[in-house]
């Protein structure tokens, strides 16, 4: 899974995945290893739901709590507001936007 998120980094390709139980669809910008070692992904949830029901808005979700993911033909053209290369969150970023 990590090298398919990094394509769709490199592609602005949007991925689908269920995490904590929602369906949700999110442009991925940052991929890599937080401060307590968990593998993470950063990326700006842009539809499904959430348990804060704050769609759309930036979202950091553990790799191994991903359930069915798959890399979607739909692609995004930009950065969002408030991403940042080098995420301070990461002690090590396999790729980003």
């Amino acid at each position: 899974m990590i090298s398919e998120i990094c394509n769709a980094i490199e592609n602005m390709n949007l991925i689908e995945f269920y995490y904590d139980g929602f369906h949700r669809i999110v442009e991925p910008h940052t991929l890599g290893v937080n401060t307590r070692g968990n593998e993470v992904l950063s990326a700006y949830q842009i539809r499904g739901g959430s348990r804060r029901n704050n769609v759309p808005d930036w979202g950091l979700f553990k790799i191994e709590k991903i359930e069915s993911f798959q890399v979607l033909d739909e692609n995004f053209s930009k950065t969002r507001p408030g991403y940042t290369t080098s995420d301070s969150r990461m002690v090590e970023i396999y790729c980003e936007l």
